[in-house]
């Protein structure tokens, strides 16, 4: 299927997120409140991408790790206006909130984090301006093709029952949360619903 970025697939987006019954999570004193943001934008060829960074290698935590642009949401803040705020900081985009069109499924980290996956369209997104602090390099993945047979797999684990989701990307994987994200988001621009609850995490993100 293919996924041009124009007016079309922006509605198409938005009536896909308004219809989904997305699985929250119930707040909890033991889980923190993080927002991540499925950044649509064009990928330079017309073609709808979402936008990946990657994590410089000095930084304390998930150093040298891809991630979607996101973090620990203030207090009191939503987690539109958190994502919306991190889009900003990590890769400077300043983008209105009348451009969220949705969130997906919550996926709690086995770092403590209850993650609200929040789906927004970037209708401007050049020039890029990268915090070096947060982000080494970013990407504009193109969403058609990039979840498929061949570039998905499910790894088995003793520690846990649930299998470890793998994107390929660049001759190495994505692994959730981002990976399970960005899977729930595709298997929903093509009509059908997964969880991201199904999945886990490898161990070295157990940390």
């Amino acid at each position: 299927m293919s996924f041009p970025f124009d007016a079309t697939f922006k509605a198409m987006v938005a009536a896909r997120c308004a219809a989904f019954q997305r699985e929250p999570v119930e707040p909890g004193k033991a889980l923190k409140q993080a927002a991540v943001a499925v950044t649509l934008a064009d990928d330079g060829a017309g073609k709808a991408a979402f936008i990946l960074t990657e994590r410089p290698s000095t930084m304390r935590n998930h150093a040298g790790q891809w991630a979607l642009p996101g973090g620990r949401c203030d207090e009191g803040e939503t987690v539109a206006r958190a994502a919306l705020r991190e889009i900003e900081e990590e890769i400077g985009l300043s983008i209105p909130e009348h451009e969220v069109l949705g969130t997906l499924d919550d996926f709690v980290s086995r770092s403590g984090y209850r993650i609200t996956p929040v789906v927004v369209w970037a209708e401007r997104s050049e020039p890029l301006r990268l915090n070096a602090d947060e982000v080494a390099f970013a990407y504009r993945v193109a969403l058609e093709d990039f979840v498929t047979e061949e570039s998905v797999s499910f790894v088995s684990i003793k520690e846990s029952p649930r299998p470890v989701i793998r994107i390929r990307l660049m001759g190495s994987h994505l692994h959730a949360p981002t990976a399970a994200i960005v899977y729930q988001f595709s298997e929903l621009l093509h009509g059908r619903v997964k969880r991201v609850s199904e999945f886990e995490q490898p161990l070295f993100a157990w940390r």
